[in-house]
């Protein structure tokens, strides 16, 4: 990695009240004391000081500022670092970031601070990684959720994990090596408690990742019902805004309406998709076509059920089609004289899924909402469901690791695999010497959670994704 003194806007580029430019390498110091105009020689200053002046192109003003100087390490890169506090116009930001860089800096690359805090140690890549998820963050989960990776959570739990291997590894090493001074007789089944164990411990991260996927990008979302059960208006109320159109005319939606919206701290990645039912309009089936395809791959159907009037064979059809799936059943019109209830439905749905009643615990049941899209009641009862349904109601993020990175979530697979191995070796009577393989394996895929067993090229590639000024 170059190790010279790099420059960059570290604030979006819009007209705001403050922009930040920021240097860091060994002549940032340097390069703030050629443009930098004040009472204080910079050069000379205490780190972590602020001061005021101006920043000069040779001889003119470029505007007024505020330096914050704070030398190596105790910076975020680990380098001396220079931020400069100026009025946020586009143009004075961008002139003062082009100012360094003619005195001697070269612009950064995107997530080049962040990559060289990495690289001189001052977190370990699942913190850094952490970093991006912070600033792309959504809602209140996927925040503080990475704000617990930033801080350290996932780092933690995966080192304890490696410690453990590396240890018995080492142990097993010096044995073999040794053999008149160290017992390994029966080692295999003290080895084999110890991987069970960890084992344990890395399929709850595994299992966590569902949670934290859902956090981070949200619950793909899938409304339908027949026609006219009020699905868009549905889509209407919790987009909060008039984005699909209503009528009494049934089949007006025909192509899939898409909208991000936030229930209760959840993303819900939602689709509003065209009535299902039997038709002879080549267009209106290509709609229905549509809906089922997206059912096939939804975390969550939403069924729309118009209460209003009685059930037919286009309902029956649905709930065919979300039969296995996570769904939540919503009683439209609750606002009209209704003519299904709760437990006509469930009765249908037993009936039609030939579930015995008898049989079926509450657990199974699919949850089951009266609502008013029109007036706009029973929403709140839905988002709570949701948080129980996917989150397992309130989340604490102060001693459970969610994972969140689908990166993270491969190499603990690729380390469980190592470690079943292990496993079967030690059931298998081999010798010793096929554990430490293994085991080593798997502390190289742990490993690349953190970085320490990771190549440039993937380093180069994780970087490339952050912001320019990050």
């Amino acid at each position: 990695m170059k190790k010279d003194t790099i420059a960059a806007i570290s604030t979006g580029m819009t007209n705001s009240g403050i922009g930040i430019v920021r240097i860091s390498g060994s002549e940032a110091i340097h390069i703030i004391e050629k443009i930098y105009a004040g009472k204080e020689k910079l050069l000379e200053s205490e780190s972590h000081t602020i001061h005021y002046g101006f920043i000069k192109d040779e001889e003119e003003i470029v505007d007024e500022v505020l330096i914050m100087l704070m030398r190596a390490p105790r910076t975020f890169t680990g380098e001396d670092t220079i931020e400069i506090n100026c009025h946020g116009g586009t143009y004075v930001v961008k002139r003062i970031l082009e100012t360094a860089i003619k005195n001697g800096a070269r612009p950064a690359e995107p997530g080049e601070f962040t990559k060289r805090a990495f690289l001189n140690g001052k977190m370990d890549l699942s913190q850094a990684e952490a970093v991006i998820d912070v600033i792309m963050s959504k809602n209140e989960y996927a925040l503080q959720s990475s704000i617990s990776q930033l801080k350290g959570s996932v780092k933690k739990k995966i080192s304890d994990i490696r410690n453990k291997i590396i240890y018995h590894t080492a142990f097993i090493e010096t044995a073999l090596d040794d053999p008149e001074h160290i017992e390994i007789d029966g080692y295999g089944e003290k080895l084999k408690d110890v991987i069970n164990d960890i084992l344990i411990d890395m399929r709850q991260l595994i299992d966590s990742s569902d949670s934290g996927r859902i956090m981070k990008e949200g619950i793909q979302t899938v409304i339908v019902g027949k026609p006219n059960a009020g699905k868009s208006s549905l889509l209407n109320v919790l987009a909060g805004k008039e984005r699909a159109i209503v009528t009494d005319i049934e089949g007006t939606t025909r192509d899939a309406l898409e909208e991000q919206i936030q229930l209760n701290g959840l993303i819900l990645n939602m689709v509003d998709t065209a009535g299902i039912r039997k038709t002879d309009d080549i267009i209106e089936k290509m709609g229905v076509d549509k809906a089922r395809d997206y059912v096939k791959s939804a975390d969550l159907i939403i069924y729309v059920v118009d209460a209003s009037r009685p059930l037919d064979y286009n309902d029956k059809d649905i709930i065919h089609l979300i039969e296995g799936k996570r769904t939540i059943i919503l009683l439209n019109k609750s606002d009209l004289n209704t003519v299904i209830t709760k437990e006509i439905l469930q009765n249908e749905v037993n009936n039609i899924l030939k579930i015995d009643k008898n049989e079926a615990k509450d657990s199974n049941k699919i949850p089951m909402i009266d609502i008013s899209a029109k007036e706009e009641q029973g929403i709140q009862e839905l988002g709570k469901i949701l948080n129980s349904m996917f989150l397992k109601g309130e989340v604490s993020f102060n001693d459970e690791v969610y994972i969140t990175n689908m990166r993270h979530k491969a190499a603990l697979l690729d380390a469980c695999e190592s470690l079943d191995k292990v496993i079967d070796s030690i059931e298998n009577q081999m010798p010793e010497d096929f554990f430490s393989i293994d085991l080593m394996d798997a502390y190289e895929s742990l490993g690349s959670i953190t970085g320490e067993t990771i190549g440039e090229d993937l380093v180069n590639e994780i970087f490339s994704k952050f912001c320019m000024g990050k």
